[in-house]
């Protein structure tokens, strides 16, 4: 089915959605500009295509949002003249940059494989929606559109996407928006990190599935890591998003009914102005409380303590969400030392780190989204150094970069714990696709049909029966379309150099019986350097002010 609006950018989130249900409703959803002729119709899409980061031809395609730049570029609209198309701006988020590239790894190895889906190729078209719900919204409809400008059909402006299912997006609430998108489509969404218990529910979000456990099962696991150590007095950050809000509330509830009392609960985005972070950091440092739960998303959390470092106060007990207590490029915030909390599962992928290295000055310069990547890591340009005269401070890539010794994100696969979840989430559509289009022969062959058709329907239901394993790893899903949900305990130490390590201290496994769910394995380092718990070293000075 393909879809076109021309509309405001801003509004697309709202107004498309509405039109979308109007045109579904009435049987036409066909929101194109169509031109009959002798005897079919020449249909055209409406407005500005969003660019796609990286793309590759295929039998079948699948789609894929990602985060990879943290904001988009905000315009004020006078209403009066042709609003410029959406577009991402800001820094470069080199850990979504390698999501997006563990994707196209997973496709190339199942393109190559001889046991899942052989002799069939796997396309892809992988977008940046840049933590922006109207780009995501965008991106999604593109995808359900198609990328064609103009096409001829005998069938109104209606006809079949090779489009079999989308991975991503990175966030909940972009991931919500994507979501209402497509779902009336029957088009199943695999995210490998929203983790808003909200998508669990069938009824709003019927084609939404993911690798990454509901944060209904991480609230849970939070409130008992807290009630083990005995804390009762606490305070509490979240972002003030689908993410941060519905996980603090699980978390809230669980921990009123274990008699846990919360100082405060402040709310904040990465998107707000400074003076309202400074009012969230101005409330911690005035609080009584040593502990505090942060359900923060990794952007929001990067502000908040790079205000709190402005001005330095008592140190505290940092308890995190997955979404930041494992981000390499959080280490460097020393205050947070000794913090703990959970995070995916660890795994290896082998053969990803020779891929992600694999790039070379040529290799990337056909590609924005990689070009961007090597000059700001190497602080250099790919440009000819005839069109660099007028910028004189910046120099010429040439071609002694090594990206062998670069320390970012991007390089980084000592710890894969989301990447992991993006690669699972490739197999499974894989999986789904296979059972579809493959059968064994009698003498254990496999045989796949490249050209039979496959509906996103027909995925959809096969997902929910998908049940493999992948480098030890195993993938299904349950009747909310969620995965088992397992934790480790990490802790932030400091090694030998003094440099930040992430130990894994623990594990939590929600499937084990109640008073079998947790379990410790390592010391704790506590904030103070501490092995011993803050509740057994200094109950009085943390708790002395605890009211009555």
């Amino acid at each position: 089915m393909r879809l076109s609006l021309a509309l405001d950018p801003r509004l697309a989130s709202v107004l498309g959605l509405c039109l979308l249900h109007l045109a579904v409703a009435a049987g036409k959803p066909n929101l194109l500009d169509t031109t009959s002729a002798s005897d079919s119709v020449r249909c055209r899409l409406q407005g500005t295509p969003h660019p796609s980061a990286f793309s590759k031809d295929g039998d079948f395609f699948i789609g894929g949002v990602f985060s990879i730049h943290y904001y988009m570029l905000t315009v004020e609209h006078n209403f009066s003249t042709m609003p410029e198309p959406l577009r991402c701006t800001g820094s470069l988020d080199s850990r979504e940059l390698r999501l997006s590239r563990a994707m196209i790894y997973a496709i190339e190895e199942i393109n190559n494989s001889s046991q899942l889906l052989p002799g069939v190729t796997i396309g892809y078209e992988i977008y940046d929606a840049c933590c922006s719900v109207p780009v995501a919204v965008k991106v999604a409809f593109q995808l359900t559109n198609g990328a064609d400008p103009v096409f001829d059909t005998g069938e109104g402006c209606s006809r079949s996407n090779t489009l079999t299912a989308i991975v991503g997006e990175s966030g909940s609430t972009p991931s919500i928006g994507m979501s209402r998108v497509i779902s009336p489509f029957g088009i199943p969404q695999v995210s490998h990190f929203a983790t808003c218990a909200c998508l669990s529910d069938k009824k709003q979000f019927p084609s939404f599935f993911r690798t990454i456990p509901s944060d209904q099962y991480q609230a849970a696991a939070l409130v008992h890591l807290i009630r083990h150590f005995g804390w009762i007095w606490i305070g509490a950050v979240r972002s003030d998003s689908d993410y941060g809000n519905s996980g603090m509330a699980a978390f809230l509830t669980a921990a009123h009914k274990e008699g846990i009392c919360v100082e405060y609960s402040e709310a904040f985005s990465h998107t707000n102005p400074q003076s309202k972070v400074k009012k969230v950091a101005d409330v911690i440092r005035s609080s009584t409380s040593r502990v505090v739960v942060a359900f923060v998303s990794y952007s929001d959390m990067r502000i908040l303590l790079e205000e709190l470092e402005r001005l330095p106060t008592s140190p505290r007990q940092w308890i995190g969400s997955e979404a930041w207590v494992t981000d390499p490029e959080m280490k460097h915030f020393g205050l947070c030392a000794g913090a703990i909390g959970f995070g995916i599962q660890r795994s290896v992928i082998p053969g990803l780190r020779d891929f992600l290295l694999d790039l070379s000055p040529q290799k990337v310069s056909s590609s924005p989204v990689l070009t961007e990547f090597w000059e700001g890591a190497f602080g250099c340009s790919l440009e000819k150094e005839t069109a660099l005269r007028e910028r004189a401070l910046v120099k010429v890539c040439d071609g002694s970069e090594d990206i062998q010794q670069l320390r970012v994100p991007y390089t980084d696969t000592s710890q894969l714990r989301i990447t992991n979840m993006v690669y699972k989430a490739v197999y499974a559509v894989a999986h789904a696709i296979h059972s579809l289009v493959c059968e064994e022969k009698m003498n254990s062959t496999v045989y796949c049909d490249r050209n039979q058709s496959v509906t996103p329907t027909q995925v959809l239901e096969k997902l929910k029966r998908v049940n493999f394993s992948r480098n030890g790893y195993r993938v299904s899903f349950d009747a909310n379309g969620d995965p088992v949900a397992t934790y480790e305990l990490v802790n932030w130490q400091r090694g030998e150099g003094g440099q930040m390590e992430f130990v894994t201290v623990g594990y939590y496994d929600a499937s084990l019986p109640d008073g079998m769910r947790f379990r410790m394995e390592k010391e704790i380092t506590w904030v103070d350097n501490s092995t011993q718990s803050p509740t057994v070293a200094h109950v009085s000075a943390l708790w002395r002010d605890v009211p009555s």
